[in-house]
Order: structure tokens, then sequence, then C-alpha cells
């Protein structure tokens, strides 16, 4: 069996090309059937296969019979509508004891743009049960992500890679402290509702700044949110109209455009009379319009701006992230002995089925003799030697036939097979 994996993340490729490879979690399952299929048109099977989608990273894992790299390479770029060459340039492909090693250090959060962050192990275990509904994970796939899952924890209660790390959110209301004296104469408004708002909410709201609004597609979930941080939801029809409110504002929606356009946020600098608006877009794709940055009062920030701001630290978490890598060393020797044993199973199974119809051969040649009224001895002497001669056949054969040096490779095989003890 061959594992590979596929993938762009922070480090490798910018905001804007990781957008055209982002997929909501919604979309994960569908976009499976899709690889899967064009894989197994090429391979003649399809593989066991596993995406896993953030803000940070798009990676694709594949268990197959044979390594299916380039197969991928090229359905990936044409589902985001770029040239095969152009996702090279930026992406990086692994296999079999890279690809465990990858995903340890990925649920470890040893890959993450903040190290040690918690989040990336949510989003992974949220993957694999998509794949796992989705009927596309096999058993090489659900080790290898339950056995990151086991890492990651370890890597958590034996070390210290999470206690110095600055979360995303963190990070913003730092830099949101830094524009404006007291948070709490502030107005902040969430745009969407799902995890990265309900993280960078809970961190905003522990400023208690002077209001909390939450603009999201569906009320009823963005009323549940606001009502944490005694807060208002609004529709996202109205985010236009009253856009001028809001001294913070931070977004994170799965929409495929930008939802924040220039013309907005300029009508709404207007209205503040410039004010100074702080504006934080956690989304891939971007949520708000890059032109926005170049407006003299808008401070714009973008999941890789915030990069430079969670460097901290550095001496402790390079301590953590040496006994982290210790811990996943190990783990992936293991994956690898488990890969290794995988290979000889077909093996087993036919060396098994063999010594099974001998047996049963043997056994109801001697319920005959029994039946017969032979000797109980006898049956049992002939029954022995009627295995042993089954058992030995080939052995014997092997030594008996072919050239001296066929001679001599049997020679050693069985007195290792079979001598162990005389040796």
């Amino acid at each position: 069996m061959a594992v590979w994996a596929l993938g762009i993340n922070h480090t490798t490729a910018p905001l804007d090309l990781r957008g055209r490879f982002a997929f909501a979690l919604d979309q994960i399952a569908p976009t499976l059937g899709a690889l899967r299929d064009n894989v197994g048109q090429r391979a003649g099977r399809a593989p066991e296969a596993a995406i896993l989608s953030t803000c940070n990273r798009t990676e694709i894992y594949c268990a197959g019979a044979q390594h299916e790299i380039d197969t991928t390479v090229d359905w990936l770029a044409h589902s985001g509508g770029v040239s095969p060459g152009l996702l090279r340039s930026h992406a990086y492909t692994l296999q079999d004891a890279g690809v465990a090693r990858h995903a340890f250090r990925v649920a470890s959060g040893l890959d993450s743009m903040v190290l040690g962050e918690a989040q990336i192990l949510g989003q992974l275990k949220d993957a694999v049960r998509v794949a796992d509904e989705a009927g596309a994970l096999g058993t090489t796939l659900n080790q290898l992500f339950q056995r990151s899952f086991a890492v990651a924890k370890e890597v958590r209660t034996s070390t210290e890679i999470g206690a110095h790390s600055i979360s995303m959110s963190a990070a913003a209301v730092r830099l949101a402290a830094q524009l404006f004296e007291d948070l709490t104469q502030v107005r902040v408004l969430f745009v969407g509702a799902g995890e990265m708002i309900e993280l960078a909410a809970t961190h905003f709201a522990a400023k208690s700044p002077k209001s909390i609004a939450i603009a999201n597609r569906t009320l009823e979930r963005g009323e549940k949110l606001a009502s944490r941080f005694g807060g208002e939801v609004l529709r996202l029809a109205d985010l236009s109209s009253r856009l001028h409110e809001f001294d913070i504002v931070v977004s994170s929606t799965a929409s495929q455009l930008p939802i924040i356009g220039l013309g907005a946020v300029e009508r709404a600098l207007k209205a503040r009379k410039h004010r100074p608006m702080f504006m934080v877009d956690l989304a891939v794709p971007r949520d708000i319009e890059p032109e926005v940055k170049a407006l003299e009062d808008v401070y714009l920030y973008t999941v890789d701006d915030l990069a430079h701001v969670v460097q901290t630290g550095h001496a402790n978490r390079q301590a953590a992230v040496a006994q982290a890598e210790a811990i996943i060393d190990a783990g992936v020797q293991s994956f690898v002995h488990w890969m290794d044993q995988r290979q000889v199973v077909p093996l087993i199974q036919q060396l098994n089925h063999q010594t099974e119809e001998w047996r049963a051969a043997e056994l109801a040649r001697a319920r005959k003799l029994l039946a017969r009224g032979e000797d109980v001895d006898a049956v049992l002497d002939a029954l022995s030697k009627g295995l042993t001669q089954k058992m030995l056949h080939g052995a014997m054969a092997e030594l008996r036939a072919g050239d001296a040096e066929s001679r001599q490779r049997a020679t050693t095989a069985i007195e290792h097979f079979f001598l162990r003890k005389e040796r």
C-alpha cells in the first residue's frame, strides 16, 4: 500500500492562491468523490482519500496500490483553475513516512502559523469524520489519522508546546489595543458565526468592549452566538449601511467572494469622518477586498499579516518543539512498522488458508479411519505424519531441485525457519 499527500499552506502559497483551493466543510464530501473518481480512472481503483482545508492550508491525503501524485496534482490544479506548473511551484508532495511525519506535525500544531495552536486538531478530526461518512477512508488512512490524534495528545500532555503560543484572535486583540487606547470604548462587529468568529468574539469580549454585534447569513445562528456575549445580530444585507457604526470589524465566512467591498468601506469612513477602523480578515478566500488596505484610515490585517505577531517566545518554544519532534519520530517509526507488516498480510492469509486445507484434509482422513475401527494410536501417528509431510514437501522439493545457487538459498531459508533451536 502506498500513501501520498499534496498540500499548500501559509508558508508555501500566498493567500489568494490558497483561496482558490479552500473548501467549506459541506463541500468536502462531493469534492472527495470527484477526486477519487479521477484518480481511480487512472489507477484502476479509487484510492482512500481525505481533504483538510483551513484558512492556512489545503491538504489531500491518499492511500492506494501505488503513488498517484501527478494525477492528484493535475486534478487539484484543474479544480482551482490554475496550471499544474503553478500549483507545483507552491505545493509540497509527500510519500509514506513523510506523510506520517507531516500529519503528526500538523495534528500537534507544529506546522501551524500559531505554533502549538489547538484548533487545527479539531479541524483535522472534522476532515476525517467527513471523509469517513463519505466512504472515502480505509484501513490505512484510518490508522494514519488515529495515530495522528494519539501523537497530538501525547505532545500536548507531555510538552509545553501550547503554553507559549498566541492565538490568531489574541494577536488581533493585541493589535487593536495598539490602535485604540481603551477597548472598553469601541464597538466590535463580527461577520460570520463559525468557530473562528466564536474564538475571536471570546477574546474581544474579555476586554469588555462598548458593544458587540454579529452579522451572519443565518440569523438563528447569529442570534445564538450574539446572546452569549450580550450582543445584537445583523442581517448581512444590512452590513453595508451599518458598517460605519463599528470601530473594529472581524470577518470569517465561507463566502467564495468578498462580502465587504472597497466602496462600502469608503462610505463608512466618510460617515465616520475618517475616524480609524481596525479590520481583521480571517477568511480564505478573502472576505474583505484587498484594495481596502490602501485606504488611509483603515488598518486591515489578514491571516498572513498576523503571522508576525504570533512569533514570540522563541527560545521557550524551541525547547518544547524538540520534545514534540522526538514524540513524532517515535510515532512515525511505529506507523512505518505497521505499514511494513501490512505488506505481508496477503501472504499470511494465503499461508493460513493453505495450512487450514491441509489440517482439514488430514482430520477428515483420520475420522474415516477411526470410523472403520482403526487403532487410535495408529490413526494419530498417521495424522501427524501426514501434516508433517505436507508442511515439508515444498522445502524438500527445493533442496532436491534447481542449481547449486538455488539449493544454497533454499538451505539458508530452511535452516532459518525450521532449525532455529539447533543453531
